[in-house]
Formats: C-alpha cells, sequence, structure tokens
C-alpha cells in the first residue's frame, strides 16, 4: 500500500472513528446515567436532554414538592404560614438542590437554606408576577444563578403571601458531573488510543525500511558491497529500497571492475617490464659484447648490430603496442580512412610480412580472391596493425620445426573475408571464446618464453568492430589457428539526375 495512501486513510480514521466510538460511548455512559438518575431521583420520562439541560433537569425534580404545595395553597392557605409545615416540605427538598423561602407580604417568614439569602431575596418575582400553576419556575440571572418557583397564597390575615422553591443552577447533580467527566475522559482515552494505533501502523511501515536503508548505507560507507536489499511493501519506501539496491548492484559492479582494471593496468605493466627486459638484456649483452671485443671480425659485427636492431625494434612495438592500448581505452583511437584497393594494398602488406616471416624460417602462403576492382573504405595504417598483430600472434605460437602461415582473401558477397592460418599449437576450446579479450593468455606462466602483453588480439578486435567489421577465430589443438575478419566493400551509390 502506497504511503500517500497510508496516510489518506489516517486522516479519515482519526476523524470518524472518535465521532463513532464517542456516540457509542455517549449512548452508553448516557443509558446508564439516566437509570441512574430515575432510581435516586424516583423520575421517569427523562431523556438524554435532561444531561445537556441540567436546569430543566432540577426544575423536574421539584415537581412534586411543587404540586404539594400548589395544592395546600388553594385548600388551606394559611397553613403556608406554619413554620413546622414548611420544614417538613423542606425535609422533602433534601439532596435536590433546593430549599423553601417564604414571604408575606414583603417580610421573610422562613429561609430553609440556612444561609443568608437576602440577596436572592431582593430578586424574588412580586406577588402575582407568576403563574403558580406552571411548574417551570423562572430563571435569575446574574450572581444569583437560581431557578425559582413560586407558589402565591393569601395569609390568615388577608395578606399576600408567597412559598419559593430555590434551585441553585450553579449546582450539578452527580450523575450529570460524572456522566460529563467519564464523556471527557473516554473521549480522550479514544484520540489517544486511536492515535497511538495510527501512528504504529504508519510507523512500522516507515521505520522498517528506514532501518533496512541506514544498515545499507553503514555497509556502503565501510566498503561492503555483499548484501542485498529487500522492500517489506510495494510503497514510495518500498520503491526506494529498490533504487538503493540498484545503486548498490551498480556500485557493486563499478567496484568489480575498478578492481579488475587495476589488476589488469598491473598485468600490463609487469607483462611488459617483462618482456622490455629481454630485449634490454639482449641489446646490452650484445653492445658488451662489441666493447668487449668478442665480434672481433666484422661478420661478427654486422651480425651483433643486426641484433641489436631487430631488438630495439621490438621494444618499439612494445611501446606503441601500450600507447596505443592507452587510446583504446579512452575512446581516442585516431582513424584515417579512405578508399584503398584490396588487391593493391595487400600485395604490398605480403610483401613486407614476408620478408620477416623468411627470417624467422616460417613459410608464407597467399591467395587472393578478390577482384582487382573490390574497394573497402579503412586506415590503411590501423589495418596494417591488425594483420601484423595476427600474424606475430600466429608466430609467437608456432611449435613446429617448420612454420607456415596463409593468408587467404575471399570476396563474400558484400563483404571481403581475410583468413590468416598458421600451424601452430592450436587453442583450447575453453579458451577460443576469450582470446579477443583484454590480457586474456593462453599460457598465464609469465616465465613462458613466448613473451606478449595480452593485448594484441584486443586492439585487432576493436579496429575491426570500429570499421564496422567482425573477427573470430576457429582452431585445434596441436593443429593451428584460423582467425577470420570481415570488412564492407564500398559500393557507389547511383544518384538519378
Amino acid at each position: 500500500m502506497k504511503l500517500k495512501t497510508r496516510i489518506v486513510i489516517a486522516f479519515f480514521t482519526i476523524i470518524l472513528v472518535p465521532v463513532l466510538l464517542t456516540a457509542v460511548a455517549i449512548l452508553g455512559f448516557g443509558n446508564y446515567q439516566l437509570r441512574s438518575m430515575k432510581e435516586t431521583y424516583g423520575i421517569s420520562g427523562e431523556d438524554y436532554g435532561s444531561l445537556a439541560n441540567s436546569v430543566q433537569f432540577l426544575s423536574r425534580l421539584t415537581i412534586a414538592t411543587h404540586d404539594k404545595i400548589l395544592e395546600k395553597a388553594r385548600t388551606d392557605g394559611p397553613e403556608l404560614e406554619s413554620e413546622a409545615y414548611l420544614s417538613t416540605v423542606n425535609n422533602e427538598l433534601y439532596g435536590k438542590y433546593s430549599y423553601i423561602l417564604a414571604r408575606r407580604g414583603d417580610k421573610l417568614i422562613y429561609n430553609g437554606s440556612g444561609k443568608d439569602v437576602s440577596e436572592i431575596f431582593e430578586h424574588l418575582p412580586e406577588y402575582g408576577n407568576f403563574d403558580s400553576t406552571l411548574d417551570g419556575g423562572v430563571y435569575l440571572g446574574g450572581e444569583v444563578q437560581a431557578l425559582v418557583k413560586q407558589i402565591d397564597f393569601t395569609c390568615a390575615d388577608g395578606q399576600p403571601g408567597s412559598v419559593f422553591i430555590i434551585t441553585s443552577a450553579e449546582a450539578v447533580i452527580p450523575q450529570v458531573r460524572s456522566f460529563a467527566f467519564d464523556m471527557m475522559i473516554t473521549i480522550i482515552l479514544i484520540l489517544v488510543c486511536t492515535s497511538a494505533v495510527l501512528t504504529s501502523w504508519i510507523y512500522r511501515s516507515v521505520a522498517s525500511p528506514l532501518k533496512k536503508l541506514k544498515a545499507a548505507a553503514q555497509n556502503i560507507k565501510e566498503g561492503n558491497l555483499d548484501f542485498t536489499i529487500e522492500p517489506d511493501a510495494d510503497d514510495e519506501i518500498g520503491e526506494l529500497c529498490m533504487d538503493f539496491e540498484e545503486m548498490r548492484q551498480r556500485l557493486k559492479i563499478t567496484s568489480e571492475e575498478k578492481l579488475q582494471f587495476d589488476q589488469q593496468n598491473k598485468e600490463l605493466i609487469s607483462n611488459i617490464s617483462h618482456d622490455l627486459k629481454t630485449p634490454i638484456t639482449a641489446v646490452k649483452g650484445y653492445v658488451e659484447g662489441i666493447m668487449d671485443g668478442v665480434a672481433d671480425t666484422p661478420e661478427k659485427i654486422d651480425k651483433y648490430i643486426k641484433t641489436i636492431y631487430n631488438k630495439a625494434n621490438d621494444m618499439d612495438r612494445l611501446i606503441n603496442e601500450l600507447t596505443f592500448y592507452s587510446k583504446i581505452d579512452t575512446d581516442r583511437i585516431p582513424y584515417t580512412f579512405n578508399k584503398i584497393n584490396v588487391n593493391n594494398y595487400f600485395n604490398d602488406c605480403i610483401e613486407e610480412v614476408g620478408l620477416d616471416l623468411e627470417a624467422k624460417n616460417i613459410e608464407l602462403a597467399y591467395f587472393n580472391y578478390v577482384s582487382e576492382d573490390v574497394v573497402i573504405i579503412a586506415d590503411a595504417e590501423q589495418l596494417k596493425r591488425v594483420i601484423n598483430n595476427i600474424i606475430n600472434n600466429s608466430v609467437k605460437y608456432i611449435d613446429k620445426p617448420k612454420g607456415y602461415i596463409n593468408i587467404r582473401v575471399k570476396d563474400v558477397g558484400d563483404f571481403i573475408q581475410v583468413e590468416i592460418e598458421d600451424n601452430g599449437k592450436g587453442i583450447s576450446n575453453k579458451d577460443l571464446p576469450f582470446v579477443f579479450d583484454r590480457f586474456y593468455r593462453t599460457d598465464a606462466s609469465r616465465n613462458s618464453s613466448k613473451g606478449g602483453s595480452g593485448i594484441g588480439l584486443s586492439i585487432v578486435k576493436k579496429i575491426i568492430e570500429d570499421h564496422g567489421g567482425k573477427i573470430w577465430a576457429t582452431s585445434k589443438e596441436g593443429t593451428g589457428t584460423v582467425m577470420y575478419f570481415v570488412l564492407r566493400k564500398y559500393q557507389e551509390v547511383p544518384v538519378d539526375e
């Protein structure tokens, strides 16, 4: 569930649930208190309005007493002047927050409150100002705050008299006070419980994934990327966890690539150092031979100088390879593409390569099956690098007494296909898929006499692919290897005039 949905649900829940639970609580407590009031005060017909209007309820508490005094006023008015009678009636009002005041003329003749009532006495209605048949009473506001019921009668000496049932409007009966208190506590509990449940619900949906994210961030900070983050839910934080997991995976891949790159660079430095050390050692030895007079004939001196020259060329080739590798790594290989006639180009290449192979006692066979007019778009220098790298790699692994290399150039539709075959020791099936990978060497021993930087064939693959071509190899252990690459022909596109 989305976090937004949870918040919307929580919003409406925190409004509706307290309202519903409060309504239920009002019904429950209201029924209980009404029953209690009916049992305590012996009244009936009360409803929830009585709890809300305590003055109305207090008015109904004294109905019986009011009717009793009213009947006495009608039948025996002078009796209402009797202190004994008034005291008896006043005792009936005990516990009902009411008391009796009696007045003859404008003088107070009975005070049932036992307190000073001069202030309220001054505000009592005049004789005849109230319909004695009504039991509702009148409300005296201001500082008095009292409900007054008036029953007028005629005294024995003919003076007007009035009996007043005074009910304090400030008094709240226990049931009403208890109801108000219970409802206040209940509403507070409902709000607290509802808020606690909703807060806990939302907190659990947020805290758990945040805890995971915190732990993940700590792991990443410490360099540990070998962990996973599983989202707990399909919400916004779950999506954040998924994004965090994707970031972790990318960081791990980047870290592994960096480690691999660093390892490859170390290996490259080691390879280059090893391969440079061999010709340097040879050059140093031959130079010392010349200096010490070991080469004491013109023939020996000429041989030593040629060897030094060849070793210097080997070092130059290794340095060029390293320089070119740095350009591959930054994708800044300089290409100069031109139209190249296939026959003329490969005839020149074979002539140049043949001299080197002849010096190494390796037989070269060249077969060209392409028409004289076939043209490709290529960089002549980089394409020559491809051919030289493949041939040098073949020469390195020829283990037969008599080595040979066959070069075939074929026409295959829209492409030309070049095949360079040798009779070397071959490549195993498990190594064949990786021969074009950077730094991959089928002979892993650094003590191997074959040497090599391990980047020659990766350079070949990069150049061919940048020419829009493709390269692959087939091999059989003990028999030899065939390297294939194809390049698209150049074709003139006719323009309609």
